[in-house]
């Protein structure tokens, strides 16, 4: 039975609007869907900090008693992707977790078949599946209340222990709605099972503010992550330990004033 739920979390960091002035602005990567919005490469010190501390942090949607800190993996992680729906995109859906395993250091990240188990299942089904699977996962009243609150398109749910290490995450994700839905959800659920839960609508850089459909890895996102799974932050740490450790941490990732 799930003992936490994390999925769709706001906290809001006001920052002066001078410092939002993030630069290197470039053309969606390769790969990205048609029209897929442009991204900004190079961030300053305090734009990232103000992202960490947003996404890392709390919940707009929990069940059970939350953990107040930093919530990620403290081992490897697996991740199998479970087929379904009605067009077939568990290549495409590897591939994301590739890219993911590829390109964020720590993360410790590889595929496991899918009839193994595995601490992150990524579940593809179509649209009209999509609440009856949340039904089944969560029961009907608690379906109900994520439906109210949020009427998502995809969903993740994440169960972790007190200390805030993860022990388990499930990610639905809709295949038959285009490409541009199944991208946006498939590298957004991810960023939630990996322990970015939170959502901020005022970010314009993320793939976690729900105002935008992204659908790639953004340089943002993965500074984030990177930050994230550096070993010098533990599960737990609370948002005063995080943001002391932050600047130094992005100083000698080399994560900010420069392309990514």
């Amino acid at each position: 039975m799930m003992k936490r739920l994390f999925s769709a979390l706001v906290v809001l960091i006001s920052l002066p609007a001078a410092v939002l002035a993030a630069s290197g602005r470039q053309p969606a990567p390769p790969g990205a869907f048609k029209d897929a919005p442009p991204q900004y490469t190079r961030f300053s010190t305090p734009e990232l900090m103000r992202g960490f501390l947003a996404l890392a942090f709390g919940s707009d949607l929990s069940f059970g008693t939350a953990s107040h800190g930093i919530r990620r993996f403290d081992h490897p992680i697996r991740a199998t992707v479970i087929a379904g729906g009605s067009v077939d995109r568990t290549a495409a859906m590897q591939s994301v977790v590739e890219e993911y395993a590829a390109k964020i250091p720590n993360l410790h990240l590889s595929l496991a078949p899918a009839a193994t188990s595995a601490d992150i299942e990524v579940r593809l089904i179509d649209e009209k599946d999509f609440r009856p699977a949340l039904r089944i996962v969560f029961g009907a009243n608690v379906t109900r209340t994520l439906v109210a609150r949020t009427d998502p398109q995809c969903i993740t749910y994440v169960k972790s222990g007190t200390d805030g290490a993860i022990v388990h995450a499930v990610s639905f994700i809709i295949v038959d709605k285009g490409d541009a839905v199944f991208l946006d959800c498939s590298f957004h659920e991810l960023l939630h099972a990996f322990g970015l839960s939170n959502h901020d609508q005022r970010n314009p850089w993320t793939t976690l503010n729900q105002h935008r459909t992204v659908g790639y890895m953004s340089v943002y996102d993965r500074s984030l992550l990177t930050l994230l799974y550096d070993p010098r932050l533990r599960p737990g740490m609370n948002s005063a330990q995080a943001r002391a450790a932050l600047p130094d941490l992005i100083r000698d990732l080399g994560l900010a004033g420069s392309d990514k």
